[in-house]
C-alpha cells in the first residue's frame, strides 16, 4: 500500500514539474509579464552584453549566485544613489550592490568582463510587471530618473550608455527618432530641455552608509554634497533625513538620504 502511495506522489511530481509555466522573454521589442504576475515560472532570456558597461532591468530577482552562474567572473553591479549638478554637467553617483543581486523592476548599470555576446538566463523565479525608477534632484533643480525599459521606448530626448561609450559607463543624450531603447535595458530622462553632460562616479558598497550612525549624538550639522559643495546649514541631525534623497557629506562622511 505504502509503494502505491510513493508511486502515486512521485507522479504527481512529475505531473506538477511538467506543468511549471515556461516563459521566454524578448529582449527587443519586450514581453508583456503582467498574466505571470506573481507566478512561478521558468524563464529563459537571451541577452546581449557588451564587454563593459551595460544597463539593465529584469521583471524578476536575481541572486549574486545567480548572476555568477551567468556572468563568470568580474562582473560589478551598481545603481544610481544621486546626482550633483555644475553647470550643464551632471554627476551621476553610482554605488556597488553585487551582494543584494538584482530585484526586480529596479535599473541598474553593470559591468561584464566577458566577450561581447548573447549571454543566456536560465531561471525558475517570480515575475512582476512593476518597475521602480529612481529620481533624484539636482542643486539646480533638475529631477534625473534612471528607469528600465520593460518594452522598447523611443529613444529621442533620453540618455544611454552607447556601445562606444561603455568602457566608462558614460550616458549619453539620443537626438535621433531612429533610435530605441530595447526591453530590459535603461535609460536617463531629466526634467528640462537643455542639453545635458553625464559623467558616472562609482562608489564602493561600504564608501556610503545610513545617516543614523553618522548624525548620533550631534545637535546639528553641516551638509555638504559629494563635491564638497555645503548645501545646508546647521540642519538638525533628527532632521537630515528629510533633505531630498541623493548622496552628502555629513561629519566627513559619505551618506544617503533615500
Amino acid at each position: 500500500m505504502k509503494k502505491i502511495f510513493s508511486i502515486i506522489a512521485v507522479a504527481a511530481m512529475v505531473m506538477t514539474a511538467s506543468a511549471q509555466t515556461k516563459v521566454t522573454l524578448n529582449t527587443y521589442s519586450g514581453t508583456a509579464v503582467d498574466k505571470y504576475a506573481g507566478m512561478q515560472c521558468d524563464v529563459t532570456m537571451n541577452r546581449y552584453l557588451f564587454t563593459g558597461w551595460n544597463t539593465v532591468a529584469l521583471p524578476f530577482d536575481m541572486s549574486e549566485q545567480d548572476l555568477d552562474a551567468v556572468l563568470g567572473q568580474g562582473w560589478q553591479l551598481e545603481r544610481l544613489v544621486g546626482v550633483n549638478q555644475q553647470g550643464s554637467v551632471v554627476e551621476l553617483c553610482f554605488q556597488e550592490c553585487k551582494a543584494e543581486g538584482v530585484k526586480a523592476g529596479v535599473p541598474y548599470i553593470l559591468y561584464y568582463a566577458g566577450e561581447t555576446g548573447t549571454k543566456k538566463f536560465l531561471v525558475n523565479t517570480r515575475l512582476t510587471p512593476n518597475y521602480s525608477p529612481l529620481t533624484f534632484t539636482t542643486e539646480a533643480g533638475v529631477q534625473v530618473t534612471m528607469s528600465g525599459a520593460a518594452l522598447k521606448a523611443q529613444g529621442k530626448g533620453k540618455y544611454g550608455i552607447l556601445a562606444l561609450h561603455n568602457a566608462e559607463a558614460r550616458f549619453t543624450r539620443v537626438d535621433s527618432e531612429d533610435n530605441v531603447f530595447y526591453a530590459t535595458r535603461c535609460y536617463i530622462t531629466t526634467s528640462t530641455q537643455q542639453p545635458l553632460t553625464m559623467v558616472a562616479r562609482h562608489l564602493r558598497a561600504n564608501e556610503v552608509t545610513g545617516i543614523t550612525d553618522i548624525v548620533a549624538g550631534s545637535d546639528v550639522v553641516d551638509v555638504y554634497n559629494i563635491q564638497g559643495m555645503k548645501v545646508a546649514s546647521g540642519v538638525r541631525a533628527a532632521d537630515v533625513n528629510n533633505l531630498v534623497p541623493n548622496v552628502y557629506i555629513v561629519n566627513g562622511r559619505k551618506v544617503i538620504v533615500r
